[in-house]
């Protein structure tokens, strides 16, 4: 019984990431894009640790009737792609008159994304772009990059996402994970000190970030030729 109640608890830590998504919203309706941020950066945290948690309550053996991979699916549908994409439009993040575009193209092709089977690999890698629009909409902001530039870049990440290039997934994949996680705790770090100083990010904040995203992206790459 007690492991049951566990098994619950873990499928209600995972339903908070539908609080914090929906927390998102608001705040970006009212322009407070720290806020906004600061709510998806809570949903990524829960998003990261319920996987763990759920294999340690063996959520699927204890509560076969209700599957939290659909659950995790609602709830980063909402985190990953419509809270950044409203972001996207509403901020002007992108030329005003190409936002709804900018939002479509988000919205399908992460539709894509979400219900290919083939989205990741058995050793923990994503295929194809994986819909990290929390992160995209994040970087506009952190590093200042002008609207146009900006719907450009997105217009080539949507693209990406039908391309079976390779992206690590910081926690299941084992290949150096240690660096990995040191890299995204670091990343982390830069971002919300960028949170509490208030958008841009601070050249040591913008440099950090920068690192590790170049970091992430080389170990995907590599993985990507050299399976």
């Amino acid at each position: 019984m007690l492991w049951r109640l566990a098994a619950f608890g873990v499928h209600a830590f995972t339903a908070l990431g539908a609080i914090f998504g929906f927390q998102a919203l608001i705040e970006a309706a009212a322009q407070r894009w720290e806020a906004a941020f600061f709510c998806l950066g809570l949903a990524l945290i829960v998003d990261g640790a319920d996987g763990p948690l759920a294999r340690w309550a063996r959520v699927n053996e204890r509560l076969p009737r209700f599957s939290g991979e659909r659950l995790d699916l609602i709830i980063d549908y909402l985190t990953y792609v419509v809270a950044p994409a409203y972001i996207i439009y509403e901020a002007g993040l992108v030329p005003a008159a190409l936002a709804p575009v900018a939002a479509a193209l988000i919205l399908l092709t992460s539709l894509f994304h979400f219900i290919d089977r083939q989205s990741k690999t058995e050793d923990g890698y994503f295929v194809g772009f994986p819909a990290l629009w929390n992160v995209f909409a994040l970087y506009l902001m952190v590093f200042s990059i002008p609207a146009a530039l900006g719907f450009a870049m997105l217009i080539a990440l949507a693209l990406l996402t039908f391309l079976p290039l390779k992206w690590i997934h910081p926690i299941r994949v084992e290949r150096l994970r240690p660096i990995t996680l040191a890299v995204i705790a670091a990343w982390g770090a830069a971002v919300l000190l960028t949170l509490i100083g208030g958008f841009p990010g601070s050249l040591a904040a913008q440099a950090t970030i920068a690192a590790a995203t170049i970091y992430l992206l080389a170990v995907g790459l590599m993985r990507s030729f050299r399976p």
